[in-house]
């Protein structure tokens, strides 16, 4: 376990100087560290890695079938009987007569060597412009699953951060009972109070107690969840950093679609697909036209009824050949036709995806929007709101003190102020959502690790 700790820690510190600390201590990460090393080591990222590399090798394949092709062969045969052919005896002046003859050797050896070069077919140039497009295409979904891990990453980190501040808010409570508690107890025995009030505090701190426990069991789901989008071992210890990280997104007027859509990786992408489908139209037509390459063979062989082939006082008998081949399509009985007509229909689904693409960043944009102006104004009143039941439950536990209000309006503030807690907790919460929902939409996802 040592050794995969400490070979871990050297990974970590790649992405930044906090990975550096010793092995007794959890890793805290920020979210900027959290997405770096998703970025890295995230499966679905490495595997659009090797999509891309993959796509590289596609266009050097693709060059290497325009280059000559050059092929060397040999074969041995041996006959033990050869085959008998009947001829007309007027041949050896037996007229009416068939004399059986035998052609060939026992032993026929032979070896050559042929070239093929490509000359002109046009459907080879426009594989080519596909195959480097398809690079492209790659490319683009490299960068998808970047952003889709981008976004994965910082919403679980987000969520743990306001599950933290819900362990916050329940400690700092369970706090206030406690000393609540105890003042209780020490007027239960001193006759001041009634057990029925010491019960009451005791229970609403179990039940904060117990709540914690279930904030514990999420708070644990959560952070597994977190290691599973970075692609990070789920026995890795690690915790998030104190900072609460702020995504800096001003709150803007609705933007229309079509000043971000060039910023959005799925619209590049399809779009790259609409030219790759253009492509195949083309090279569907290119195969109309005549294609020509040249080939030249070079050759040698010989014939033995002895295996004597090694043998340099007996002739080897050469061969040279060299020409063009052309290739004219006259009919193919309507398949081209056929394959042009499924070409632009394919054409034409993508640029219904192309306009749905448009339709749904222009709802995300707006909807991010007003979210996020909501939730603004919900942070701002609930704000406010802790900070009105801070102050009631302060005045309410002085008159608790001097008497003049029952235990029960005490427990009933506590509550209030705990739930107003609780509630800015989940504000901030749907606030940084929106913030990050806000980005995605604009297709700056990535200027969360700038």
């Amino acid at each position: 376990m040592k050794k995969k700790f400490i070979a871990f820690g050297l990974l970590l510190s790649l992405a930044g100087p906090a990975f550096s600390q010793s092995q007794s201590a959890p890793v805290p990460l920020t979210l900027q560290e959290s997405v770096k090393y998703a970025l890295q080591n995230n499966e679905a990222v490495k595997k659009a890695y090797l999509d891309e590399k993959s796509a590289a090798y596609r266009i050097k394949e693709v060059t290497g079938s325009g280059l000559p092709q050059l092929n060397a062969t040999g074969t041995l045969t041996m006959n033990p009987a050869l085959a008998t052919q009947l001829l007309p005896g007027e041949l050896a002046g037996a007229p009416g007569t068939m004399i059986p003859v035998q052609f060939g050797t026992k032993y026929v050896a032979s070896a050559g060597i042929s070239l093929q070069q490509l000359i002109f077919n046009k459907s080879f140039f426009v594989g080519l412009e596909a195959a480097k497009t398809t690079k492209d295409l790659y490319r683009l979904r490299t960068q998808m699953s970047e952003e889709e891990v981008i976004y994965n990453v910082s919403s679980a980190y987000l969520q743990l951060l306001q599950t933290r501040e819900q362990f916050n808010t329940i400690d700092a409570n369970f706090k206030r009972l406690e000393q609540l508690e105890k003042i209780l107890d020490l007027q239960y025995k001193n006759d001041v109070a009634t057990k029925v009030q010491l019960n009451r505090v005791t229970v609403n701190k179990v039940n904060l107690e117990n709540t914690r426990q279930t904030l514990e069991a999420n708070y644990v789901r959560q952070l597994n969840a977190l290691k599973f989008f970075m692609g990070m071992p789920v026995d890795q210890p690690i915790t998030i950093a104190d900072t609460t990280p702020t995504l800096n997104v001003p709150v803007l007027a609705k933007e229309d679609a079509s000043s971000v859509l060039y910023n959005r990786i799925d619209f590049q992408l399809l779009n790259k697909q609409k030219q790759l489908l253009n492509l195949n139209e083309k090279n569907i037509k290119a195969r109309y036209y005549p294609s020509l390459s040249g080939f030249g063979n070079v050759g040698t062989s010989a014939q033995r009824n002895e295996f004597t082939f090694f043998n340099t006082n007996q002739p080897w008998f050469n061969n040279v050949a060299i020409g063009l081949q052309l290739n004219v399509p006259i009919f193919d009985g309507f398949q081209r036709r056929n394959q042009v007509k499924q070409a632009k229909i394919e054409i034409e689904k993508v640029e219904q995806d192309i306009a749905q693409v448009t339709n749904a960043t222009n709802m995300s944009l707006q909807n991010a929007a007003t979210q996020m102006q909501s939730s603004l104004s919900a942070v701002q009143a609930q704000e406010r709101n802790v900070t009105l039941a801070q102050e009631v439950y302060r005045n309410t536990n002085e008159l608790y003190k001097e008497g003049l209000t029952p235990l029960t309006d005490l427990l009933d503030t506590e509550v209030s102020l705990r739930e107003a807690q609780t509630n800015l907790n989940n504000e901030r919460l749907k606030y940084q959502l929106a913030q990050l929902t806000y980005l995605q939409a604009k297709g700056e996802l990535k200027s969360l690790v700038q």
